[in-house]
């Protein structure tokens, strides 16, 4: 095997955002924008951790959208380059997020590269995305994606051996150089962990008793996983799960699993004869969205569900939560779980890398964001099977559908009436100006009114991390409302075209039987008004309500 150091220039646009460096498909097929990438990784881990990398192990896996496989092939040349001891790659490409958090962590590996864009679409005209995930499990915190940065802009060469490429599509080891290269079952360590954590056997009783589940794999990497979980090993109905197959444009749907890109299910949960619990994921399966018959599952709430259940109805939690995390702009419905509990909830910025200090200190157990990501300690990623392996649980232990369970959950600690309103393609420069106002007019919005309500409090959200003490600053304005209702907006850091504006709505009630649209719409109109949508848009309708 021949090793050969080829000369290469800086991009200067390869900084890492939330969730890895997203761009459109096109950028990444640049000769060279890939390598730079990766060798950018591979300088950044080696020089902050000394690492020897002859000894350890890399995993290398993604959602199956367009390009996964040539980048891949790619990846597997500089990590060979680069002298790694091991290299696991999922078979078919195909490595949900979630999975490759738990084979970092079952494996014992250095970290891994996920090839993905999450929910955004996937195709040569879409959008395509890698992520460097340490060892852990979780996303890359700010201090290495930094550091990767910093390499990407300096770079003069990078590493590749030289050697055919490999088929991924049979398990195999081959030996390339000093670098054992391994395909390796995608599924297996995954649904390892997931039978450790539930009672299989309490949910194959509930199939067995005619109980129906409706699962929307949107066409991504979680079909096979779905298939070889809920009817494979815990005899669901074959047809239970629809869209199954990984498609390298995730069949020309957007696979955000929301209300407006999931129609398809929603349209099925519709009526009295709907199934008892439908579910979705998105592209790399790190999101969900949980719906019963004719009944739509906040995440916010289905955070809270899962932390009041989960002593009780999964095995894996019966020792007790040792505390509870969400996002900031998610809803506080899962606050008062945690106070009933006795437990601390801990409020972070967006970002599942914010969550991972917490677990890792033995802080927190169950985490959440509103942007459909549940999931807990058993992994450093959100997880969207294990939520839904979750919501099973809860019915088989507790009955009544789901309907019934949010019901009681509502009696017991009021309902927060929650929306997201997501304004896409808005121009950047527009976008940030509208941003910088409103920070500069925080002070005087303390005091004054918004939709007839008095503001208590109007603040630019900062965070300062438990353990080790990092400043998060920037992270999203927020306006308290003297009756607890707040309003929220961001620029999301997700999109690779133009900017998304998203704004977030909520008010808690004892009533939890309101429409959320009604409850919400004074706040969503004094949110427009104070943001000026109109004047600075032209638009006022939200592309995207959840």
């Amino acid at each position: 095997m021949e090793i050969t150091k080829k000369d290469t220039r800086p991009f200067q646009d390869q900084r890492p955002g939330t969730s890895g460096l997203r761009k459109k498909t096109r950028i990444f097929m640049q000769p060279g924008y890939i390598e730079n990438f990766v060798q950018s990784v591979f300088n950044a881990v080696r020089q902050q951790d000394q690492t020897d990398f002859s000894r350890e192990i890399l995993v290398v896996g993604g959602d199956g959208r367009y390009y996964n496989r040539t980048a891949i092939q790619t990846i597997l040349q500089m990590g060979a380059g680069n002298g790694f001891g091991q290299i696991l790659v999922a078979r078919g490409g195909i490595l949900s997020t979630p999975a490759m958090s738990a084979a970092i962590r079952r494996r014992g590996a250095m970290g891994g590269l996920v090839l993905s864009a999450s929910h955004n679409p996937g195709g040569i005209d879409a959008d395509f995305g890698i992520k460097y995930n340490i060892r852990n499990g979780g996303p890359a915190p700010e201090k290495v994606t930094e550091a990767i940065y910093a390499h990407s802009q300096r770079i003069s060469r990078y590493l590749q051996a030289d050697f055919p490429e490999l088929d991924l599509d049979r398990e195999q080891t081959v030996t390339v150089g000093q670098t054992r290269i391994s395909v390796i079952d995608p599924l297996a360590d995954y649904a390892a962990l997931m039978s450790e954590l539930f009672d299989f056997e309490l949910l194959r009783g509930l199939f067995r008793g005619g109980f129906r589940l409706l699962f929307d794999a949107m066409n991504g990497v979680t079909g096979p996983y779905a298939r070889h979980i809920f009817c494979g090993l815990l005899g669901a109905p074959e047809g239970s799960v629809i869209r199954g197959t990984p498609l390298e444009d995730f069949g020309g749907c957007h696979p955000d699993p929301n209300q407006a890109h999931a129609a398809q299910l929603v349209a099925h949960m519709s009526g009295s004869d709907a199934p008892g619990l439908g579910a979705a994921c998105d592209g790399d399966g790190d999101r969900n969205m949980i719906l019963g018959r004719n009944c739509f599952v906040s995440p916010g709430d289905s955070l809270a569900v899962i932390a009041e259940h989960a002593q009780n109805c999964i095995p894996g939690y019966a020792g007790g939560l040792a505390g509870i995390a969400r996002s900031m702009p998610t809803s506080t419905a899962a606050d008062s779980v945690a106070e009933s509990l006795g437990i601390e909830c801990h409020e972070t910025p967006t970002g599942w890398k914010f969550f991972g200090n917490l677990m890792d200190a033995g802080l927190c157990t169950l985490c959440g964001e509103e942007s459909f990501g549940t999931g807990s300690n058993h992994i450093r990623e959100k997880d969207g099977l294990w939520a839904v392996l979750c919501w099973l649980s809860i019915l088989a232990r507790e009955g009544g559908g789901v309907a019934g369970i949010l019901q009681r959950h509502w009696g017991r600690f009021g309902r927060s009436y929650f929306q997201r309103h997501d304004f896409e393609g808005l121009k950047s420069d527009a976008a940030a100006a509208m941003m910088d106002e409103m920070r500069g007019a925080l002070a005087s919005l303390k005091g004054s009114s918004l939709s007839g309500r008095r503001i208590q409090g109007a603040e630019d959200f900062e965070y300062t991390d438990r353990v080790d003490g990092s400043v998060s600053s920037r992270q999203g304005i927020r306006l308290l409302l003297e009756d607890g209702s707040r309003v929220i907006f961001r620029l999301s850091g997700t999109g690779t075209e133009g900017a998304t504006l998203r704004l977030y709505l909520e008010s808690r009630l004892d009533d939890g039987n309101l429409i959320p649209g009604d409850v919400l719409q004074p706040l969503l109109a004094g949110a427009r008004s104070l943001l000026r949508l109109r004047e600075r848009f032209g638009r006022d309708q939200a592309d995207v309500v959840t």
